[in-house]
């Protein structure tokens, strides 16, 4: 079959612009999908939620009224808690961490602890809760 022109019509699909949308689709998703991650990951739970069950004893961490952090029964600095997680869970293989917090404590105060536990390398932090009455 010939064109108006003298050329034939080609019946193949180009595959060069195919390819070539891809690949910015993909170096645009490179770039963006680490700063989709850069956010606190936690979830908090309903407060109809059933028990978490865990393979390992999660550690408890607790924030008192005074703004005190307890690792279980033990108070630690702020400064200190970053390097403490890790030594802690250095050689356990599911870091998993559960967080009590006092309801009259400043968000800022919760904010700092959960940043340094996820410095620590921690890689589910639960949130404690009390069921409603």
């Amino acid at each position: 079959m010939q064109a108006g022109n003298g050329r034939k019509l080609m019946s193949e699909i180009n595959v060069t612009p195919l390819v070539d949308v891809m690949l910015v689709l993909l170096i645009i998703f490179m770039v963006t999908a680490p700063m989709m991650t850069q956010g606190l990951d936690v979830n908090l739970p309903q407060t109809t939620a059933k028990s978490i069950k865990t393979q390992e004893d999660p550690l408890f961490m607790t924030i008192n009224k005074k703004g005190e952090i307890f690792l279980e029964e033990h108070m630690i600095r702020l400064e200190d808690l970053e390097e403490k997680v890790k030594s802690i869970f250095k050689y356990r293989r599911d870091k998993e961490l559960l967080l009590r917090a006092d309801r009259d404590i400043p968000y800022g105060v919760v904010i700092k602890v959960i940043a340094a536990v996820k410095r620590a390398g921690i890689d589910k932090l639960g949130m404690v809760t009390e069921p409603k009455d």
